[in-house]
């Protein structure tokens, strides 16, 4: 089982009333949480870990998971609400104003971390989750504490904004990168990381930290996958576009699953990748994530539609 660790909340999405006024549909989301949900209907065993809500939005949440056959029994129950982020889009790209104090996700502890199970033979951390606290500091022990044991992936996604203390964030994410075997970047998030630079050679540099395979995601210029045995990249997928919200957690989720079938998902499997290997898994990815661009909100394919 994969195990994705981080936020969940509500994306309250733009729309419009009968009558034809501004309104905004809650939707089911979080860049965490649509990761599990994608990995789920691609059929990898996955499970979620986060603290939800025993709201109206919270129980949204835990429908969504079992529908798309996540195993939601690791959540840590709370009556605080659930964290909303509105959104915004312009020209299909979205920006986000979140609303998250004392809420079920944020206030999640290290007091509330589980003993996991040999089932979960990987963890997968990332988003808004690890710019605040206390659940920052959770997610980031429960990262070091297994990533001796179990292979570990880490996705930033880096939000400016968020961050109260970027000092505190940088400090952390060096930390769990440095415990990663798979980190997956934005060249956004890259920039904010490390600085100007050639992209290729600033994610080389990263492999020197720790992980054993660094991925690029390069929006119209497709995707790369740096391995120490192996590198490779491919086109972006022609699509017509309708929003960009859970892409990248739509190619996480692709990722992980085609590593996995692949029999890659592993300490020494993620030691020895091929340019095949790399190509099947970025491949994958990439076509989970046009379908999600492809249509309104995360709304991650089944497997059979990519089939």
């Amino acid at each position: 089982m994969i195990l994705c660790a981080g936020e969940a909340l509500i994306d309250m999405l733009p729309g419009r009333t009968g009558a034809g006024e501004p309104a905004f549909v809650p939707h089911p989301g979080g860049s965490v949480f649509n990761t599990a949900i994608a990995l789920g209907r691609l059929g990898a065993p996955t499970g979620f870990f986060s603290g939800l809500s025993g709201d109206l939005f919270g129980r949204m949440l835990d429908r969504a998971l079992i529908a798309s056959g996540v195993d939601a029994g690791f959540a840590i129950r709370s009556a605080r609400p659930t964290t909303l982020a509105f959104v915004a889009l312009d020209d299909g790209q979205a920006s986000y104003a979140f609303y998250d104090e004392n809420s079920a996700g944020r206030m999640l502890t290290t007091a509330d971390l589980p003993t996991l199970p040999d089932r979960i033979e990987a963890l997968f951390f990332g988003g808004i989750s690890l710019a605040v606290e206390p659940c920052g500091a959770a997610y980031q022990a429960l990262m070091l504490r297994e990533a001796g044991a179990r292979v570990t992936m880490l996705d930033p996604n880096i939000r400016p904004g968020f961050a109260a203390d970027e000092a505190a964030l940088r400090a952390r994410l060096a930390a769990m990168i440095a415990a990663a075997d798979i980190v997956k970047l934005s060249l956004d998030d890259l920039v904010w990381l490390l600085g100007p630079g050639d992209a290729a050679e600033l994610a080389r540099g990263l492999l020197e930290r720790g992980p054993k395979l660094v991925v690029l995601t390069l929006g119209a210029d497709g995707a790369r996958a740096f391995a120490r045995t192996a590198e490779a990249e491919i086109p972006a997928r022609p699509v017509e576009p309708v929003d960009t919200v859970g892409a990248g957690d739509t190619f996480n989720a692709g990722l992980l699953a085609a590593l996995r079938a692949g029999g890659h998902l592993s300490k020494p499997g993620l030691g020895c990748l091929s340019h095949a290997a790399l190509v099947g898994a970025l491949d994958l990815a990439s076509r989970a994530a046009a379908v999600t661009v492809s249509r309104a909100g995360a709304n991650p394919p089944w497997r059979e539609e990519l089939a």
